[in-house]
């Protein structure tokens, strides 16, 4: 029987072979329908579950121990919430551009130094496995609304120089697409305030240092006010739309780039 790791080889190949179609949609200008991108991201979801249901009925809990388990959980939401999303075509391409980043995290995550099964939080019960899940379908939430901004971005390249290109293109108007990208920032923002607002509760029973004095918990907190400032600026003082799609596709990298960096520095979450 395979592991779960293996299943997730196989998944990150999927994703691969995702990728590899999404350039050739590109360079057909986005003219026809991506049905069979979307199969192939829903063979690797397949395979991503069973390699998230095979690690976490071996813990007995929410795989995400390490950043192996994180960045697997994190994949997953965007993955599965695409295939949701991905049922209507007109948004069926947001997979053009997930599909490089997923299968990046996955080479990413498949780095054998990222598995290690070491110590971590005596958190028992379930809040934590709420905690964690909350969080992390945030940044999925707020890697589809990435996605969207660049689909935005691309429309309107084309507009400006490729009007032809833009008419024939089955890609959302971007109107349509500003406005998805609010609605993922806006589930991500609420997901990501839902998470954190039960780090008190958590930390108390374990009896753990300040939160204030961790480096994760202060990254937490900024790339929520990050995303809170974008939205609230967007409302308020309605820059144009260009703007917010950069500023969506700005926030996501610097989660990306950020995010390990500060998990390593945490004694909360490496104790």
């Amino acid at each position: 029987m395979l592991s779960d790791r293996a299943f997730f080889a196989l998944a990150v190949l999927l994703y691969g072979a995702s990728a590899t179609w999404s350039f050739f949609i590109w360079r057909r200008g986005f003219r026809q329908d991506s049905r069979w991108q979307y199969l192939l991201l829903l063979g690797a979801a397949l395979l991503h579950t069973v390699a998230m249901a095979k690690r976490g009925f071996s813990l007995e809990r929410c795989p995400v121990n390490n950043l192996f388990e994180a960045t697997m959980f994190s994949a997953w939401t965007i993955v599965a919430a695409y295939l949701v999303i991905g049922a209507w075509h007109r948004l069926r391409f947001l997979g053009a551009f997930l599909s490089p980043v997923l299968f990046g995290m996955g080479v990413f995550a498949l780095m054998p130094a990222l598995d290690v099964k070491g110590p971590r939080p005596d958190f028992s019960g379930g809040l934590v496995s709420l905690h964690v899940a909350l969080i992390l379908l945030a940044y999925g939430a707020f890697g589809l609304g990435s996605a969207a901004g660049v689909m935005y971005l691309t429309q309107e390249h084309d507009l400006k120089f490729h009007k032809l290109r833009a008419l024939v293109s089955t890609l959302p108007s971007i109107q349509g697409l500003e406005l998805v990208i609010g609605r993922f920032l806006v589930s991500g923002v609420v997901l990501l305030a839902g998470g954190l607002s039960l780090s008190p509760f958590l930390l108390q029973k374990a009896q753990a240092i300040n939160p204030l004095g961790d480096p994760k918990v202060l990254w937490s907190l900024f790339v929520l006010m990050l995303y809170t400032g974008l939205l609230v600026a967007h409302w308020r003082f309605a820059p144009g739309g260009r703007k917010f799609a950069w500023g969506a596709v700005g926030g996501f990298a610097f989660v990306l780039l950020t995010f390990w960096g500060f998990n390593l520095l945490s004694g909360i979450h490496n104790p």
